[in-house]
């Protein structure tokens, strides 16, 4: 345990709990907002504050899964090739890991938010990412960094080509990779290549980690190197919301107001998104990871958020398994308020700490099982 970066499992953690509000809000809230695209969003459409920043608060949740599983990634394979494990075994588990989260998606997650069609979402994006690292995992840092961000900054205009193209080949690559969308009972709401980007953000990230611990003498702190980042990523959303044109996805402000400056494209995802969501997320980071320095081994190994971060897949789809069960059996699946999605969020994350503290301890002891793959 002492050899974990416990900055990474808080920061999971946190989004893990965030991300149990919005669920919360699917299963139980007949009001909730789903206006986070171009498409979805019509031009002075009510956006009333209580339901938007309950929303809001959540938009870290993706990207920060996305940029902390290229971590671990980098982590995990890394430490596994410095044991002596060969890079083939590596990308074999990281192929076989890969489909497998992809796949619950198909099989699992879509029986409770498909309804009656198969739908992609986070996990088919980290599924689908997780097995294309394969390859780029082998580019250096400098070029990871520059093709996610490049991708990033242009896939508004590459997305804007694509749907200007009539053409049912790159119609359908388009879907799946680059803006998603709607086929007969197939939805693709993640397509892949934007959350790759911050995949592959998170891979060089850890690949600092990795060798900043080899070498003991690291020119830049992790914390650092976050603030930096983060700050330069709040600045270009600023540059690009303030601007309200490129970089938005056609999902621009209205007006000044909060509301309206925070209303941003995660359908696909903006650069303005990215930015301003990858940028809190540095900011958080870099501070858990100085509170880390501080703590030590002080730290309570037990800290409900420590362990739900540690068992972030476990959480994840028992946690929607949960709140759709008991809305449904309940007869109170999107009939009800705000408060009580959160009194429901609040339940699912007391009901499921006991278990996700013994599927903790279950996966330490079986490290070469199943729960390897989870």
């Amino acid at each position: 345990m002492k050899h974990r970066f416990m900055a990474l499992d808080w920061m999971r953690g946190i989004v893990m709990i965030l991300m149990a509000v919005d669920h919360a809000s699917t299963a139980f809230n007949k009001d909730k907002l789903f206006t986070d695209s171009f498409f979805l969003y019509r031009a002075g459409m009510e956006l009333p504050a209580s339901q938007f920043f309950t929303r809001w608060i959540t938009h870290i949740c993706a990207p920060t899964f996305l940029f902390l599983a290229g971590t671990a990634l980098a982590l995990s394979a890394l430490r596994r090739e410095k044991a002596g494990e060969s890079r083939a075994s590596v990308d074999r588990y990281v192929l076989t890991r890969g489909l497998a989260i992809a796949a619950l998606d198909l099989v699992f997650i879509s029986w409770f938010w498909g309804y009656g069609s198969i739908i992609l979402q986070v996990l088919y994006a980290i599924g689908i990412s997780l097995v294309l690292m394969i390859p780029l995992r082998r580019l250096k840092t400098a070029w990871l960094l520059g093709l996610s961000i490049g991708f990033l900054l242009a896939g508004e205009l590459l997305n804007g080509v694509l749907l200007k193209i009539d053409n049912d080949l790159l119609n359908v690559v388009g879907t799946f990779l680059i803006h998603g969308g709607v086929f007969p009972r197939l939805l693709i709401p993640y397509p892949v290549f934007p959350w790759l980007a911050m995949m592959m953000l998170g891979f060089a990230f850890g690949r600092k980690l990795h060798h900043d611990g080899d070498s003991g003498s690291p020119r830049w702190s992790p914390e650092k190197a976050l603030f930096a980042g983060g700050t330069a990523s709040l600045l270009l959303f600023g540059v690009v919301r303030g601007l309200n044109n490129y970089g938005n996805m056609m999902l621009h402000r209205e007006n000044g107001s909060l509301v309206q400056w925070l209303h941003l494209s995660k359908y696909p995802p903006s650069a303005s998104f990215a930015a301003l969501e990858l940028g809190l997320m540095g900011v958080i980071l870099g501070l858990l990871f100085r509170f880390q320095g501080r703590a030590g081994e002080r730290a309570r190994l037990r800290n409900p958020i420590l362990v739900f971060g540690q068992t972030a897949l476990f959480f994840y789809i028992v946690h929607i398994a949960a709140l759709e069960l008991a809305a449904r059996a309940l007869n109170l699946h999107a009939k009800m308020g705000l408060g009580t999605a959160y009194i429901a969020a609040l339940a699912v994350l007391v009901f499921l700490y006991p278990f996700c503290l013994w599927y903790r301890g279950y996966k330490a002891a079986n490290p070469n099982g199943w729960p390897r793959y989870l």
